[in-house]
């Protein structure tokens, strides 16, 4: 290990409050001296980066909600108003409505990163799980605060995702007419949905403080899965690891201001700009792309229960990811054979996210039908199967041997 924390107050103010309130030298602990396995390479990135990305969508979605108007009838009025006659409010709303396409983008490849070098394994079961529900916390703040412009894709996206409830047998129906406040989506759905995206972030924030500390129990994964066995196997979270933070957060938001300044409306639907109609159904209803391959699944399904089930298992099974892989070796680099299923499992959900997006009907449905039985297939049958029989390479002693020996490779 790099060491334990060396923090010690020098005045006397920063002694007595260290003695009542060890903030400061947890933090030391925690983010400066904290011992980080040597050889993460830039998909642990992703992790600060996500971080930024909550801070700043709570921060503008604080501003927005001093403005906004929870009414079917004043909805998308205050929002054009925040947009025309708030100072920066147009820069504000764009910053909030591509952050949140940007957060999708970063927590994917940040699961995805985790799917392959196995960072859901032993130990780190309850890191994951805590993952997977700020996953579905963040799902759930997206469709509500998609709501809230109360266009024609907010209104009967509103519409359909609520109806799904109705398929529940017995309590369906109640919970239905309880989320939407009534008979029809009307302003009683949008006040409820404003006051839950206001209030999940917060929640998020909340499990993102857990998450953090479940990874400083056990410590960081590494790309070749191997456990930290020396002090030579780690370096300080600071300077090593804040630096590589800092570049890559940089990248990062190049993409985000290219994205808020030259094309800030590229990622959302025209539709969703003309007042919400109940009397007019959209040719194609269609929620964010993020969202898509879940969408694809729920469709792909002829009958709605059995939909809305398939649509909660997409997300409840990666709960279970930790025990369907019954692979000792953590690290998809040492698994060839694994390696080569989870680039067709990412495939699969490109493909059932561009699917989503298409209409429900002819060979997109067939397709979908096919992706979503792999979608499922690849969780309860390639994970055990493939962990049973795969032979894998042979692993590094250490951390250290693994750096060591890419050094020479590249000399």
């Amino acid at each position: 290990m790099s060491g334990h924390s060396t923090y010690e107050p020098k005045s006397g103010a920063a002694k007595w409050f260290e003695a009542r309130l060890p903030i400061i030298g947890l933090t030391y602990s925690s983010f400066v001296v904290f011992p980080t396995p040597r050889n993460l390479n830039y998909w642990w990135n992703f992790g600060a980066i996500l971080v930024f990305m909550l801070a700043a969508q709570i921060a503008t979605g604080i501003v927005l909600a001093m403005h906004y108007i929870p009414t079917s009838d004043l909805a998308m009025g205050s929002v054009e108003s925040i947009m025309r006659d708030v100072n920066y409010g147009w820069l504000i709303r764009y910053l909030h409505s591509n952050g949140a396409s940007l957060f999708f983008f970063a927590v994917y490849i940040h699961m995805l990163r985790g799917m392959y070098y196995g960072s859901y394994k032993e130990p780190r079961e309850v890191l994951w799980i805590l993952g997977v529900i700020i996953f579905f916390l963040m799902i759930a703040a997206a469709f509500f605060g998609y709501v809230l412009p109360w266009g024609q894709m907010s209104f009967w996206g509103a519409t359909v995702i609520t109806n799904i409830f109705t398929a529940i047998p017995l309590i369906g129906d109640p919970i239905h007419t309880l989320i939407i406040g009534g008979f029809a989506v009307d302003s009683p759905t949008l006040n409820r949905f404003f006051s839950l995206h206001y209030l999940l972030p917060f929640m998020i924030a909340g499990v993102v403080v857990l998450h953090i500390w479940a990874l400083h129990v056990p410590g960081n994964g590494n790309p070749t899965g191997v456990d930290v066995k020396s002090s030579q196997d780690t370096v300080p979270f600071h300077p090593y690891y804040t630096i590589k933070d800092f570049f890559g957060l940089s990248i990062f938001l190049i993409l985000f201001a290219w994205l808020v300044f030259y094309v800030p409306n590229y990622l959302g639907d025209a539709n969703n700009y003309i007042a919400a109609n109940p009397l007019q159904t959209p040719a194609d209803i269609v929620p964010e792309w993020y969202l898509l391959p879940f969408y694809a699944i729920l469709r792909a399904i002829p009958n709605k229960l059995m939909g809305v089930i398939a649509l909660a298992a997409s997300i409840g099974l990666l709960v279970f990811l930790p025990w369907l892989d019954t692979s000792r070796v953590r690290s998809a680099s040492f698994r060839p054979i694994y390696r080569q299923f989870f680039w067709i499992f990412v495939a699969t959900g490109i493909g059932l996210g561009y699917l989503g997006s298409q209409p429900p009907q002819g060979g997109y449905v067939i397709a979908a039908r096919i992706l979503a039985f792999y979608y499922f297939a690849h969780l309860l049958i390639v994970l055990p199967v493939v962990g049973l029989l795969e032979k894998p390479k042979p692993l590094p002693a250490s951390i250290t041997e693994a750096v060591l020996a890419k050094s020479a490779a590249k000399a």
